[in-house]
């Protein structure tokens, strides 16, 4: 399995975790709330708005046009806070969104 069919099945893997989280059901934010210079535009949306609407988005262009993939790709550590601070049981989506983070060396260390 090649490294972009291998993301987008976990792309796939994370938008189930956070569907069964109550997670991916949102009002999609503007223009400028997408324009939002912060990590995560932690100034204008939830990190699950940004998950869903920039992390995903990115990474299915980035499939869509065989673009390289990220260097690194710290989204787990943010997740995890996210979901203690906000008190949501949703530790899976934890492990789901390291594996979109480590697909690169899991093709490449198979």
């Amino acid at each position: 399995m090649s490294t972009y069919q291998t993301l987008q099945t976990a792309l796939l893997e994370l938008e189930a975790s956070m569907k069964a989280a109550d997670l991916w059901r949102m009002p999609t934010p503007d223009a400028d709330a997408l324009a939002s210079q912060q990590p995560f535009c932690i100034d204008t949306m939830s990190l699950p708005q940004w998950i869903r609407f920039v992390f995903v988005a990115r990474l299915n262009t980035l499939i869509e046009t065989g673009a390289a993939m990220p260097a690194k790709c710290e989204v787990a550590p943010a997740v995890a806070a996210y979901l203690l601070q906000e008190k949501v049981p949703a530790h899976h989506l934890v492990l789901v969104v390291r594996a979109v983070e480590t697909v690169d060396q899991i093709v490449t260390d198979s």
